[in-house]
Order: structure tokens, then C-alpha cells, then sequence
């Protein structure tokens, strides 16, 4: 099934047939000519669009003016495993670690030339990459060894160098060691770094407060590494970055997940109605209800949609060009509820998935499934602490690497937990195992054995 709902400018004439160029009203289209393939990822941006399929290929479809055959299948040997593409560029990460990309800030002289930058990192024990992001003129690279680096513009500092000695760079540098997730956005000048021990750190543009240093930070650019202090309390799970406003999203301790947002509101919404906040303050809704929990959002260029536990969509921001589905081109500061067409969600919502562009949105199923495990298993064993075990992929030994992994992500302290499910899986038949473990890699929350089996 790779049924898509989309709302917002229409810059897909060829895949969504006879309607307006604005869609302000949820509409569902579908790939007819991909096999049937499951549609694992979608990244765009004001230039293109990325269909990342669960195969590891992908189409672009490029903004209606470019010149190009749109759509057009991206040709490289390598099986994709992550797309991103930014205002002016784009990267794609594959499976063996390596990350091609192009754009202008990457290389001004061709900007349409297809580069690995992966092998232009001077250590060469760093050139395996487990995760890219796009900003809006850089692309960062967090690598197999928890090191991050950044290579394009640096215009607003977002390199976390001074733009005066370092305006740009045409190949990576390093931004910071002992990462563990990097955060920014298609349209954003400035980026959110975790290191290991869950310390937020942030650097870039900072003109309406994006970067939640608080009010009496009044610098418009932050050019070196900058402790983001008090955050909520909480595991941060994901931060999204706008053009002018950042949204963050933290569980606490009950397993309830709430949104925060800073940066500028009269365009973007913050969830309120009025004033900037230079901090991250939590968004409140009556939308919000008790039973809710956020499963999944999305930060465009200046709008937010969020997808909670009950199926519902909420939005709020920009809406010039419909990208809010809420039937009319009103702007909307404070969240409102999107009324969705019929959805297949006799599957798993949690398996949704949110994407906002430049000016147009998504709303895609994509279930985890084997490969979704086996880009997992390859992350993790790339890990210096397993750097001394064999990976196999095969038979038996699959169980037994997806048992490291559930010890990698499950509370250590739960060893009574680990144990059970050890001894569980560690009974059934491969297909069986590998079922287990979809529904596992589905619930971001920590695991109840007495739940899932």
C-alpha cells in the first residue's frame, strides 16, 4: 500500500492528475507505476521532492520551473537508506555508509554534480555515516564513530565557525565530537546537536530566538557551540527546525509525550496566539486531551502538523498555500484539527508518518519491516562497543543480533525484561522472530514483554 495523502502547493502535475495547482483539502494519490513498492521515506523542499521506496531506490520530482525530466529515478549502485534534501541541496545516505550529495554550497563550480562527500573527510576511520539532515545551504553528518560534520554554507554561522573567517566549506568539517542525534531543517539556517549524555547544544541563526537560549540572549547569530539550558524535563525525542521557529518534542517519565516550541509566532504559530518565545514552552490544546499521545510531527518552512494516538491530525502555522488541509488558505496560530479523509487505520497508526515541505504536506504509511531492522543492525555494528562482533544477516544468527539491539535500546536496568524476551524469541522460528520484532521497533516507548507477547 503506498497510498499518500497530500494537501498544499500542487508541484506534482504528473502524479496527482486534474487538480488546482492549490490543495487545501486532503487528497489521497498513489504510485501506479513502482510495483506496488512500500513508500519508505519522503523529503522535500521548495526545488524537489525525494520518494525514498523500501527497495532502496527513489524518484525526484523537481519543482514544475527546473528545466529537468521531472519525475526522474535517482541512478546509483548503492541501495539508498535515508534521503534529505535541503533549499539548495540534497544528500543521500546508503546502506554501506557513504553519503552522496550536490548542491551549490557543496560544489559552486556544478552544483547539479553528484559527490560522495563520506570520502572527503580527512580521518579515514570516520567515512562510515549513520545519519544526514539537510539545513537550508548545509549538510551535516553524524558518523558511525558518534563524531558530527558539516560541509556547505556558513553564512549564519550554522557550521558553528564565525562566518567572517569561515563563510563556507566545500568539504566536511568537524562541528563536534560524542553525538548521538543531530536536529535541523529544509529551510533553516542554524542546528541542534545531542551529545551522549542528552546535553542539547546549538549554534546558527538566532534571530527570532530559534534556538531557545532564552530572552537575554539577544545575539542574531550564535557561532560556536551553545548549551541550550533549561529544557524541559524529560528524553528528548525529536527537534524540528522551521525557517524562524523550532519545535521540540520530550517524553517524561509516564511515557506521555509532549510538544515544545520557540522562535518567532505570527507566521510560523508557536501554538499560541501572540509574542515570540525565545525559550521552549510547552504548546497547550484542548486538542491535547488526556488519552492523546503524540506519535509523530512535522516542521515545515513556517508550519507544524502533528499526529496523535487517536488518529488525529493537527496543524498550525502558514497556510497561503493549503499546506494545513484545513480547506481554506486562513493562517492558523494556534493548533487546529485537520479533517482527514478516509484512512486505512485497520493498520497500526502508529505507522504513519508526517512530512511538511516548503509549502505542501504529507501524510504516508510506512510500517517498519526487515530492512527497517537490518539498516538497525547495520547502525549498531558499526558502534565502537560492537566493532568486535561478527554481523551476520542470516538464519539463526539474525535473532541473536536482534537480541543486541534490544539490549542496546531497552532501560539497561530492566534485566529481568531482557531476559524474557530473550528466552521468548530465542523460541521461535525466523519469520516469527522477525514479526516480534516489527511490533518492537513500532512503539517507541520502552518495551512491556507482558504487552507485546
Amino acid at each position: 500500500m503506498n497510498e499518500i495523502i497530500f494537501f498544499g502547493k500542487n508541484e506534482f502535475p504528473k502524479l496527482i492528475k486534474n487538480e488546482k495547482e492549490i490543495i487545501t483539502k486532503p487528497i489521497q494519490f498513489k504510485f501506479k507505476n513502482e510495483n506496488e513498492k512500500q513508500i519508505k521515506q519522503i523529503s522535500s523542499s521548495y526545488y524537489s521532492t525525494i520518494f525514498l521506496f523500501e527497495n532502496g531506490k527513489a524518484i525526484e520530482y523537481l519543482n514544475e520551473n527546473d528545466s529537468k525530466p521531472n519525475p526522474k529515478k535517482i541512478q546509483i549502485k548503492e541501495n539508498i537508506q535515508k534521503v534529505t534534501v535541503g533549499y539548495e541541496n540534497e544528500a543521500i545516505l546508503t546502506t554501506e555508509g557513504n553519503v552522496i550529495a550536490k548542491g551549490y554550497n557543496i560544489n559552486s563550480n556544478n552544483s547539479n554534480e553528484i559527490i560522495n562527500i563520506s570520502l572527503l573527510i580527512e580521518d579515514p576511520n570516520d567515512r562510515i555515516i549513520e545519519d544526514i539532515i539537510s539545513g537550508a545551504y548545509s549538510i551535516y553528518l553524524l558518523t558511525s564513530n558518534q563524531n558530527v560534520y558539516g560541509i556547505g554554507s556558513n553564512q549564519d554561522d550554522q557550521l558553528g565557525f564565525d562566518s567572517e573567517t569561515l563563510p563556507e566549506t566545500q568539504k566536511p568539517i568537524l562541528m563536534m565530537k560524542n553525538v548521538s542525534k543531530i536536529f535541523s531543517g529544509n529551510s533553516s539556517k542554524y542546528v541542534f546537536l545531542l551529545n551522549l549524555n542528552q546535553e542539547l547544544f546549538g549554534f546558527g541563526d538566532n534571530r527570532n530566538g530559534q534556538l531557545g537560549l532564552g530572552e537575554s540572549i539577544k545575539e542574531i547569530r550564535i557561532p560556536k557551540l551553545t548549551k541550550i539550558k533549561n529544557i524541559p524535563k524529560g528524553e528528548i525525542i525529536d527537534i524540528q527546525c522551521g525557517f524562524n521557529h523550532s519545535i521540540m518534542l520530550i517524553e517524561n517519565e509516564n511515557i506521555k509525550r509532549k510538544l515544545y516550541s520557540c522562535g518567532n509566532y505570527k507566521y510560523n504559530g508557536l501554538g499560541k496566539n501572540k509574542g515570540n518565545t525565545y525559550g521552549f514552552t510547552e504548546i497547550k490544546s484542548s486538542l491535547f486531551e488526556d488519552d492523546d499521545n503524540i506519535l509523530d510531527f512535522s516542521v515545515g518552512t513556517d508550519h507544524t502538523l502533528i499526529l496523535t494516538s487517536n488518529s488525529k491530525l493537527i496543524g498550525f502555522g502558514n497556510n497561503y498555500f493549503g499546506e494545513l488541509g484545513t480547506g481554506n488558505r486562513k493562517n492558523q496560530l494556534i493548533p487546529i484539527q485537520i479533517e482527514l479523509p478516509e484512512l486505512r487505520f485497520n493498520e497500526n497508526i502508529s505507522n504513519y508518518h508526517i512530512l511538511c515541505g516548503y509549502y505542501k504536506s504529507f501524510l504516508y504509511y510506512s510500517p517498519p519491516s526487515f530492512s527497517n531492522l537490518e539498516e538497525d543492525l547495520i547502525k549498531l555494528f558499526r558502534r565502537k562497543e560492537f566493532c568486535n562482533i561478527s554481523f551476520k544477516t542470516k538464519n539463526e544468527e539474525i535473532i541473536e543480533a536482534h537480541k543486541l539491539i534490544l539490549k542496546y535500546r531497552l532501560n539497561q536496568n530492566q534485566e529481568n525484561e531482557i531476559e524474557k524476551l530473550q528466552e521468548i524469541i530465542s523460541n521461535k522460528s525466523i519469520k516469527e522472530s522477525n514479526q516480534i520484532f516489527e511490533m518492537i521497533y513500532s512503539n517507541n516507548s520502552k518495551i512491556n514483554p507482558n504487552i507485546i507477547f
